[in-house]
């Protein structure tokens, strides 16, 4: 028996919040290259967007009356998760963005569904499948068209940052793989956002200000200061339209994000910080949004943690 055909109305909902979630996401790659232009060093960034998120998330949940629960089980997976999902790829992308173009990040973060597949499949969770091995195919192609021409990069030293700007996508798959195994200890996905915010917040305050680069709102903001805010209410934002998305119309449809993602973050960079790319880079975008369609979720499949910041 097949399933009833939705309403045009609410077929337009969850298009309009997939279209705002990827544009969203696409967006927060060069707000972050905007919000290191001034120097800001990345354990300073990490510590402000999670206390942000705290904020935006706890108000929410506040609204809702739900509160966080502090249990060992909770407390093991908001560890886990705020070191392998934010402070270690975070970490990673402050770096990489600091050298490398926000298209080109944009473009590397859709390998996170490359990685995570081999990941499933070594753990036992997924089954073999050729066409999803040859979209992992296609993404390994489209980085190495990135890395290996000389015309690629606007400069070939910058190939240099590739390997560290991947550990963010590698952390992210092992995070939904951990979380497809796991679960989530009880919460709701707003829940273990928030409290996983909550942690990394606590871990990353002092290691910023023992490394001297915490940053004092207390100053005069520049253009950085308000892409930091914007970046990360924006990622607060579009995790939590995903998480309704996904539990209305389902994790396969919600992680057709993806695909927006990656093409607005070039879009956006071009648009507000001016870049341009060779051959080389759009063909990598070809590669890498073929990949994505041939590495499909299952039906079956959990909702992952969260999407890249």
């Amino acid at each position: 028996m097949t399933s009833p055909a939705l309403p045009q109305g609410r077929r337009l909902l969850y298009l309009s919040v997939l279209l705002f979630c990827g544009l969203s996401w696409g967006s927060t790659q060069t707000l972050g290259k905007i919000a290191v232009s001034t120097g800001h060093q990345f354990l300073g960034l990490i510590f402000w967007q999670m206390v942000i998120g705290v904020i935006f998330l706890g108000t929410i949940l506040v609204i809702r009356r739900k509160s966080l629960p502090i249990n060992r089980q909770t407390m093991t997976f908001a560890v886990i998760v705020a070191l392998i999902g934010t402070i270690v790829p975070n970490s990673t992308f402050y770096y990489s963005i600091a050298h490398l173009p926000a298209g080109i990040m944009s473009i590397l973060i859709s390998t996170v569904p490359l990685i995570s597949f081999p990941i499933a499949l070594l753990l036992g969770m997924d089954r073999f499948s050729a066409a999803r091995i040859a979209g992992l195919l296609c993404g390994l192609t489209g980085v190495a068209l990135i890395a290996l021409p000389s015309a690629s990069l606007p400069d070939p030293a910058m190939v240099a940052f590739l390997p560290i700007a991947l550990i963010g996508p590698l952390c992210y798959a092992f995070e939904s793989n951990y979380v497809a195994r796991t679960g989530t200890a009880g919460m709701d996905a707003m829940q273990a956002m928030c409290l996983t915010s909550l942690v990394g917040a606590i871990i990353t305050l002092p290691l910023a200000l023992g490394a001297g680069q915490f940053i004092n709102p207390i100053r005069p903001w520049t253009s950085a200061e308000y892409a930091l805010v914007g970046s990360s209410c924006v990622h607060a934002m579009a995790y939590t339209s995903y998480v309704w998305l996904a539990s209305r119309a389902g994790a396969v449809f919600a992680s057709q994000t993806s695909y927006i993602v990656t093409g607005t973050g070039v879009l956006w960079a071009m648009i507000l910080l001016g870049e341009t790319y060779s051959t080389f880079v759009w063909a990598a975008l070809v590669l890498m949004l073929l990949g994505l369609a041939l590495v499909q979720p299952r039906e079956t499949a959990r909702l992952p943690a969260k999407e890249p910041a």
